[in-house]
């Protein structure tokens, strides 16, 4: 049985700025990573429906790494992206501003190697990321 996470955050930032960080990719090399250990030395960003993602994490120090992959299925600009990853899990992530700050929230389908809770985890970190360089920027 497929099991769903969502995880979301709080951006001190307006929505124009937010999705500006999130879609571009020399940013995505700057917040991509779930700890200072591991880095995103390169991303690819085709946004639009069919268009396809694709950003490389790796450890620093050359021990693992992997391919983060995805296929567009929708794009309302400043709302809503879907896409299916690599693997064929559904991930939205949905936009929204209120008085100066912007929730991004994402919803992903959990996979079967690793525990919910370090799924979560994870995901939330490299949110938790973007949030510090969206702010600091």
């Amino acid at each position: 049985m497929e099991k769903t996470i969502t995880i979301s955050i709080d951006v001190e930032a307006n929505i124009q700025k937010v999705w500006d960080k999130w879609t571009n990719p020399e940013d995505v090399t700057k917040w991509n990573f779930a700890s200072d250990e591991w880095q995103s030395p390169t991303a690819t960003n085709d946004l639009k429906v069919g268009g396809e993602f694709h950003y490389r994490m790796e450890a620093k120090d050359g021990s693992m790494g992997f391919d983060f992959w995805g296929v567009y299925t929708e794009v309302i600009t400043h709302k809503t992206i879907k896409y299916t990853l690599g693997d064929d899990r559904p991930v939205t992530i949905t936009f929204e501003e209120k008085e100066g700050k912007t929730t991004l929230k994402e919803t992903f389908t959990a996979e079967n190697e690793n525990t919910l809770e370090l799924q979560k985890n994870g995901w939330q970190a490299i949110l938790n990321n973007f949030k510090k360089h969206v702010e600091k920027s």
